[in-house]
């Protein structure tokens, strides 16, 4: 009976979702495309705004072009540069009182996935003055358009830049959990491959696996639309032919530039049919042991898929006729496909094992899995504690 109600009410939201006001963000792509927001930012009349980066990202100076840029439009800005991974409630509360502070009207995000799920829940926070970050958690909690917010991503990964979630992580419980809502889809995104040409190996890994599962699951999970399942599936195709091209040269604009829009095409995807069963566990084990999303992601990726079974056997044959993975039947492609990711995994030296997991934990683990998990994600296939202690039993 539970496994019907949780069925049913994924039903009807899929089809109520596809009635929202859904947009896209307003793209800006190419080599120094960074430069050109300055531009977008005086006509939106935005006369200071906030700069939400790392401090590395400083260091490095692959900003100053766009700081010049900002000078020459006569606009002031001023700089936050502490956000570190997995932004936590502390970390927003610090940017929305900054924010404040400089009377800004506008927000830069330019980073990762934490970067800029942090610059989208300080924008709920500024609109949302009396509403913790915790009351946000969930869906549509904020329903305020949000100070205007441009994002850059400087990693291939997280979609952050087109999609209606911010994962916050709250340090007192080291619980993650999503912020969602259509007000949070950035106004802007650039996609200028020129500032990921710096990441180092190991990131390019786990960013751009992170961005296959997002694919993945979106392709898996029932429900999806026939729009977000062809985002998928291109998303899927590039990153087959592009991440390890780019974990091996770094330097190549154009695998870059493919990368970015692979990681684009993924988040436009889970925006609109939902992750599963990998990103519950994945959240939940990053939350516990401060795993790398992206390194927990690569990993239970090929795990989750095996355990899913003949179940999602169609889907995955289809992703292998996409990719050229070779098979005769559907089982036998869909098994190649599962191999190949582990066989991705390897080549870029993510292991197969998440060594950091406690066997005490695990309960823990489960209940907050399937918490996140059930019902709000149209899973292929429902699971219960037994089977989620498989996988998880599995991981260490």
């Amino acid at each position: 009976m539970k496994n019907t109600y949780y069925r049913l009410q994924q039903y009807m939201f899929s089809k109520a979702q596809r009635l929202l006001p859904w947009r896209m963000p307003n793209i800006i792509s190419g080599s120094k495309s960074i430069c050109k927001l300055p531009y977008k930012v005086k006509n939106d009349g935005v006369k200071k705004v906030l700069v939400i980066t790392t401090a590395g990202s400083i260091k490095r100076g692959s900003l100053n072009e766009m700081f010049d840029e900002l000078k020459k439009e006569n606009i002031s800005y001023v700089i936050y540069d502490d956000v570190q991974p997995d932004p936590t409630i502390e970390c927003i509360e610090a940017v929305v009182k900054f924010y404040k502070k400089e009377a800004c009207e506008g927000i830069i995000a330019v980073g990762g996935g934490s970067v800029m799920d942090c610059a989208k829940v300080t924008g709920a926070r500024i609109v949302k003055p009396k509403k913790s970050v915790s009351q946000m958690a969930g869906l549509m909690k904020i329903r305020k358009e949000l100070p205007p917010l441009y994002t850059v991503p400087t990693t291939a990964g997280t979609g952050s830049e087109t999609t209606v979630a911010a994962v916050v992580t709250d340090s007192s419980t080291h619980l993650k959990y999503a912020v969602s809502d259509l007000c949070l889809i950035p106004k802007y995104a650039v996609l200028d491959p020129e500032l990921t040409c710096g990441l180092p190996k190991n990131l390019t890994a786990i960013t751009g696996m992170d961005a296959l599962t997002h694919a993945v699951e979106a392709y898996t999970n029932k429900y999806s639309s026939k729009e977000s399942r062809k985002y998928a599936l291109d998303a899927v195709k590039l990153i087959f032919e592009n991440l390890k091209k780019a974990y091996d040269n770094g330097k190549h604009i154009e695998v870059r530039e493919n990368m970015l829009k692979a990681s684009y095409y993924a988040g436009v995807a889970f925006t609109r049919s939902y992750v599963g069963y990998v990103h519950a566990i994945a959240h939940a084990v990053g939350g516990l042991y401060g795993v790398p999303h992206g390194m927990a992601n690569a990993v239970i990726l090929p795990v989750v898929l095996e355990a899913y079974g003949e179940a999602i056997y169609k889907n995955l044959a289809e992703l292998a006729d996409a990719t050229s993975v070779p098979g005769k039947t559907q089982m036998e492609k869909a098994k190649n496909f599962i191999l190949s990711i582990r066989k991705m995994n390897q080549s870029m030296e993510i292991p197969d094992k998440l060594d950091s997991i406690k066997k005490e934990d695990i309960p823990e683990i489960i209940n907050r899995a399937m918490k996140e998990a059930n019902p709000s994600y149209p899973v292929p296939v429902i699971w219960d504690k037994i089977q989620f202690e498989k996988v998880v039993e599995s991981l260490k």
